[in-house]
């Protein structure tokens, strides 16, 4: 793992990826360096415009690439069933859960729940679940799940978990992100139990400059703030290829442990991808199975695959 690079991703040919949020950021680069690696990539996007234009990139960058969009929007679980519906493919090798939202005003999804605990954790539990049958008939296949390391502010509320008490945008942001590596412990703990190679990780990109940290600004019009962060971007946070560098090692490296947490090497915040600290919170048996079973309730989503 020491100064690992894209270069020790490895041939992917006839191998087939799904990518969410892929549209730019974090989700792109991914996108990209699979296709270059020989990948078929389907590009989850919300927006088949942006997701399509992404698309066209690739193949400007990788002429030979094989790349597709296809439209999926977390925040609507009508959507998520709707793409796994559609998933024309009998085998996944590769499903990144990516795409998220971080520290916007409250608001609620499709379903009504809290925006970034119903795109970031419940719209993924679902796609995942849905997408699960074709995931097990893969030998080899993953699953990684991208975290954040401000997991650390804040475990979940298990009687709370739509932030309908108090709503505070960054606790509600870690809480997403907590359960972000509670479902991978939780997964990854279920797989083992029903004897799949299936291996589920996750990642985190540590400071990387993407769209993701002005999205809230943006919406309530504070300019001063989008311009700061923006700034804070440019002066102190890596480049999008170098924060997609742990999605790729987990995605794609011999040996990646089931359950690991992969992000920059330097102080969590930027470097080649190593082993990642995370909240012990994470770690725990019990509460990876409450955020489960209420996980099923709210999405409808059961995993009947590894009740078999």
């Amino acid at each position: 793992m020491v100064g690992w690079t894209v270069d020790g991703v490895s041939d992917w040919a006839g191998r087939i990826a799904v990518v969410t949020g892929a549209n730019s950021g974090i989700g792109y680069v991914t996108a990209r360096e699979l296709a270059r690696k020989g990948a078929r990539v389907v590009l989850a996007c919300r927006s088949e415009v942006r997701g399509n234009a992404a698309v066209d990139r690739i193949l400007a960058e990788v002429p030979d690439a094989v790349a597709e969009c296809a439209r999926l929007d977390l925040g609507d679980l009508r959507s998520v069933r709707d793409f796994a519906d559609r998933f024309p493919y009998e085998h996944l090798d590769l499903l990144v859960n990516n795409a998220g939202v971080m520290a916007l005003p409250y608001g609620t999804t499709a379903d009504g729940f809290e925006t970034q605990f119903g795109v970031n954790h419940l719209g993924h539990f679902a796609l995942t679940g849905l997408l699960l049958p074709t995931l097990l008939a893969t030998s080899g296949a993953r699953v990684v799940t991208v975290s954040s390391e401000m997991h650390a502010m804040a475990n979940i509320d298990i009687r709370d978990l739509n932030s309908e008490r108090r709503y505070r945008r960054w606790v509600a942001y870690a809480r997403s992100k907590t359960a972000n590596l509670l479902f991978t412990h939780e997964l990854a703990r279920r797989l083992a139990a029903h004897g799949s190679d299936v291996v589920a990780a996750a990642a985190h990109p540590g400071y990387a400059s993407t769209n993701l940290q002005t999205a809230g600004p943006r919406m309530e019009g504070r300019r001063l703030v989008g311009r700061l962060v923006e700034l804070g971007n440019r002066v102190l946070a890596q480049s999008a290829e170098a924060g997609a560098l742990p999605v790729l090692y987990a995605a794609t490296a011999p040996g990646v442990r089931p359950d690991s947490f992969t992000g920059p090497s330097f102080m969590m915040w930027r470097g080649a991808p190593a082993p990642s600290w995370r909240a012990p919170w994470t770690l725990n048996d019990a509460a990876g199975e409450r955020l489960w079973e209420a996980s099923e309730r709210l999405t409808g989503v059961t995993y009947d695959a590894l009740k078999a």
